[in-house]
């Protein structure tokens, strides 16, 4: 079985979607797409009736549907249903949900973080789980990489299918994130002076055959779009 991402053309790079119940991370830039990338992967699964989740530190749930609520994918209807829940980590609401599931450590440590995450992913039987970001994520971590570690390994426990968003701007400099998860995927963009170039990467998928190249990826009125046939050089 393959989830369908919700991004027009992408699918076709996984051989049709991701393999349900594993760990992806969008590496990238700011303003490369990821977020977006992952609004449209929720939406998919609100249409088809599944429950999804949506973590984050750094924005409300109203601002995250006012961002997407200019694209025609239906994100400000579908983020109405009872089906989508958002958390933010860093709001005294999001704080107390989570407190429900757990009581070990405290909300700053990461064997009490993540206790709550994957308590509540599976008490809500969630299907799709997207957290944003890892560079926001280790700011609950006082020993860095061996506690993100440790938040990577249980997040692929979860049984829900996971996106997490990773800030990245030298693609050569490789996170702990990127050997632990199930699959990897690059958003590259280029300002020339025709305009910004951008391209998306699929450059890790275990369980599935894949096509290496950049392939081109632009912001439509619909949102995102892939063409799985046109490679893109930077």
């Amino acid at each position: 079985m393959r989830i369908p991402s919700g991004v027009s053309g992408f699918d076709h790079l996984i051989q049709g979607g991701f393999l349900p119940e594993r760990l992806y991370v969008l590496s990238g830039p700011p303003g490369s797409g990821k977020t977006t990338f992952t609004a449209q992967f929720v939406a998919e699964g609100l249409r088809n009736g599944e429950n999804c989740l949506y973590i984050t530190m750094h924005e409300s749930r109203g601002e995250l549907v006012d961002d997407m609520s200019g694209y025609g994918f239906g994100f400000e209807t579908l983020a109405a249903s009872e089906q989508f829940r958002f958390v933010n980590l860093a709001s005294k609401k999001g704080e107390r949900l989570l407190n429900q599931f757990s009581q070990s450590g405290s909300p700053s440590s990461v064997q009490g973080l993540t206790d709550k995450v994957v308590a509540f992913v599976n008490s809500r039987d969630i299907d799709r789980l997207v957290i944003d970001s890892t560079m926001l994520l280790e700011l609950f971590f006082t020993d860095g990489d061996e506690e993100m570690a440790r938040f990577l390994t249980a997040l692929k426990g979860c049984d829900a299918t996971t996106l997490l968003i990773s800030e990245m701007t030298d693609p050569s400099a490789y996170a702990d994130e990127h050997f632990l998860a199930h699959g990897v995927v690059f958003f590259h963009n280029y300002l020339e002076a025709t305009g910004m170039t951008r391209g998306i990467q699929v450059v890790k998928m275990r369980g599935t055959d894949i096509d290496c190249d950049i392939r081109s990826l632009r912001f439509t009125d619909e949102g995102l779009v892939v063409d799985p046939t046109k490679r893109v050089d930077f």
